[in-house]
């Protein structure tokens, strides 16, 4: 199938599933890959009749919706945010937890595919702030909606080219070799829960200090549909907690509430009351 092919088809599709054309539009093979697939496993000849599959067959569009998760992920992605994160975000949640008598700072990491980015902020408390506030500590629930990736989270097995961004004696310190696998080290694992969610319709409970959403709303959703996840993730963070997108991703609109931490990084902190 063409090229134009798949663009039509996308384009008629993805706004019914609220999703944002734009957004796929450098992973739009990859998703039409999976659909091609699942054409031949339907036996339908093109796109055209994959549609009217679609119109009369409900529920093929939960199938399709699982077609159009991106799971691109790695340890350390985009070095200077979490460079960022590491030297002046972070400090500042562990002094302030410290001083209000909590022992441990809480995270929540939605979209986490397979667990990249919520090991990567165990390595970094690990390795650089745990030493300097040995009576704090991180706990991290990382949530999904796909149970395979977590799957893979929760094996904390990965490849070399997931971890080429993390700098070389962390990788070190925090992993064991075998074959061409880089297994993560069980006292890494310590403070994270991986549970099943779609940060479209639902949230783990509780509150939290520091939230991440980076490549996934602002990115790949629709308009209507990103304020409704922005609401849902502002909910769960603390007054003066610190929300992360996507260095590059624009929310349709900003709240009041939200005031930038430093241009480029994606780094918010949610105004305390009063």
């Amino acid at each position: 199938m063409s090229h134009s092919q798949c663009v039509t088809f996308l384009q008629w599709a993805l706004p019914r599933l609220r999703m944002r054309w734009p957004g796929f539009r450098k992973v739009r093979k990859q998703v039409w890959k999976r659909i091609v697939r699942r054409l031949r496993e339907l036996g339908l000849e093109d796109e055209a009749s994959y549609r009217d599959y679609l119109e009369v067959n409900p529920s093929e569009w939960s199938v399709l919706d699982g077609f159009c998760r991106i799971s691109i992920s790695r340890f350390y992605r985009d070095r200077g945010v979490f460079d960022y994160l590491r030297t002046e975000i972070l400090p500042v949640l562990g002094i302030s937890t410290r001083r209000n008598g909590r022992g441990e700072v809480r995270c929540w990491s939605a979209g986490c595919a397979s667990g990249e980015e919520a090991y990567t902020l165990a390595i970094i408390w690990k390795l650089d702030i745990g030493p300097r506030l040995p009576d704090v500590s991180l706990r991290v629930v990382a949530t999904d909606s796909d149970p395979h990736m977590l799957d893979r989270a929760r094996q904390a097995r990965y490849s070399m080219s997931s971890l080429k961004d993390l700098p070389p004696d962390w990788r070190a310190a925090a992993f064991t070799r075998s074959g061409e696998l880089y297994h993560l080290k069980p006292e890494y694992r310590e403070g994270i829960d991986f549970v099943e969610q779609d940060i479209r319709t639902e949230a783990p409970t509780g509150v939290y200090d520091f939230v991440l959403c980076r490549h996934l709303a602002f990115t790949y959703f629709e308009e209507g549909l990103q304020r409704e996840v922005l609401q849902r993730l502002l909910r769960q963070l603390a007054p003066g907690g610190f929300l992360v997108t996507g260095k590059q991703e624009q929310m349709a609109v900003r709240p009041a509430e939200l005031e930038e931490c430093r241009s480029r990084t994606g780094v918010y902190r949610k105004r305390s009351v009063g």
